[in-house]
């Protein structure tokens, strides 16, 4: 029993330092230099402030050390914990991979021969886009289920409750909603994986850069921490068409009325574009974050964070069946 202890406060400590250590997260120290600089030469070029009231703009204590961001990292760690000893107990990806192999092989029957489909060099570049559009497209599905269905937005609101918005704020979520989007992940690399094994074998590999797909890598690298903060990065009108700015996501943590229920993409807007989702930067708007204008008292603690959405989830679930 010591020793299982022992292993999990192990285990527990380095997936918390490897949360801004390792290149494969969202909030690896690199990013986030890198997004605090190009939010820097954001506001260099928009305002001409000068360095040291851009410094005070980007790190100040009021957005940083808020109320709302001392939730996020109290979450972050609280979460760490929990999904530790949760996922574990989950189907792995490789598991669910070979699954998917063998009954491509039982309805369809041998693969094709190797080399008949693709050249050897196309064999990663097409694995790591496919598996980058396909798992795009997985978050944007479940990211708009979790808007839509009453039962799953009592969770996904804790997200939606923070007021003010750092990079940490991406991981500020409900551990229901954490497990929701881990099976999604592995259902993504399984079918990839069991699907490109069949047709292309031993040729199947991943083009990366310090061990992250390149396409995530790009994403990370120019600026994706700051769709969770107060710069408004918007782009070009045709371009906010095909990729999410940081505006964009902006707008979806907004208060306004117009502004609930979109932009759910992660890095692509086409999805967006095609659901009837899409709602372009608004450069001029003063967003304010939050579920509602009304700052609730104790909106922020654990309690409200954790056990609300439990009971919000069940009353929402009696109310679906008595319409039923």
């Amino acid at each position: 029993m010591d020793t299982l202890l022992t292993e999990y406060v192990t285990d527990l400590y380095t997936s918390i330092y490897e949360t801004v250590l390792n290149p494969r997260k969202r909030v690896f120290y690199g990013y986030v230099l890198m997004a605090l600089l190009i939010g820097a030469a954001w506001f260099k070029w928009r305002s001409n402030r000068s360095l040291r009231q851009i410094s005070k703009d980007l790190l100040s204590p009021s957005i940083w050390w808020s109320e709302s961001a001392k939730a996020d990292y109290t979450v972050l760690l609280i979460n760490k914990a929990i999904l530790l000893a949760t996922v574990p107990l989950l189907i792995t990806k490789i598991a669910l991979a070979t699954l998917i192999f063998q009954q491509l092989y039982a309805l369809i029957g041998f693969p094709p021969a190797p080399g008949s489909l693709l050249p050897d060099w196309a064999v990663p570049i097409c694995f790591t886009l496919f598996l980058f559009l396909l798992d795009d497209f997985a978050r944007y599905f479940l990211h708009m289920l979790m808007h839509r269905w009453p039962v799953l937005w009592a969770f996904h609101k804790v997200h939606h409750s923070a007021r003010t918005m750092t990079p940490f704020t991406v991981l500020r979520t409900h551990p229901v909603e954490g497990l929701l989007f881990t099976l999604r992940s592995i259902l993504v690399q399984a079918i990839s994986i069991g699907t490109f094994l069949y047709l292309f074998g031993d040729r199947v590999d991943l083009v990366t850069v310090l061990g992250v797909n390149v396409a995530v890598f790009v994403f990370n690298v120019t600026g994706a921490n700051l769709r969770h903060s107060h710069v408004p990065i918007f782009y070009w009108r045709w371009l906010e068409r095909i990729l999410i700015s940081p505006a964009q996501h902006q707008i979806h943590h907004s208060i306004l009325p117009r502004h609930f229920d979109k932009n759910f993409g992660a890095v692509l807007a086409i999805w967006d574009w095609i659901g009837g989702s899409l709602h372009l930067s608004e450069p001029e708007t003063d967003l304010k974050f939050g579920v509602s204008k009304k700052v609730e008292p104790n909106e922020q603690s654990l309690k409200t964070l954790y056990l609300q959405p439990f009971r919000e989830s069940w009353r929402a679930a009696k109310g679906s069946i008595r319409r039923c």
